[in-house]
């Protein structure tokens, strides 16, 4: 990117970004991005590059990569390692499905209990309440 295109303070970059200026801070400290150095008058100056390399963790968090596995895949970026990105993309999805099945059974014994309680009116004992107990 030439120095033409790196305009923006920190405070515009965080806002074209999405975040705020500690997360951007952050991201610099845990290497996910670079500090530029400081320009004419001591002010950083951040450029479009910057911006879309902030948007791109912010969606592999949201896909439930840790901020290791982002750094990972921006080392991975450059295109020639797809089978490397997908073996990460593989672990995320069984960890994902890992979750689900979790999220399944908590479901189902949940709604078992509230089935049980509304049924059970009237008791001294509350079905859920026996049943946390009994865990």
């Amino acid at each position: 990117m030439d120095a033409a295109s790196e305009t923006l303070t920190i405070g515009a970059f965080g806002k074209a970004a999405g975040v705020n200026v500690e997360t951007i801070r952050f991201y610099q400290h845990k290497g996910l991005l670079l500090t530029p150095e400081r320009s004419y008058g001591r002010i950083r100056r951040y450029g479009s590059a910057d911006v879309a390399r902030v948007k791109f963790v912010k969606a592999a968090q949201r896909l439930g990569f840790s901020l290791d596995e982002v750094g990972q895949l921006l080392k991975l970026e450059d295109g020639t390692h797809c089978g490397e990105a997908a073996e990460l993309a593989a672990l995320r999805l069984a960890d994902v499905r890992s979750k689900l099945a979790d999220l399944a059974r908590m479901e189902t014994v949940l709604s078992t209990l509230v089935c049980q309680c509304q049924a059970q009116q009237g008791r001294v004992s509350c079905p859920l309440i026996d049943a946390l107990h009994e865990n």
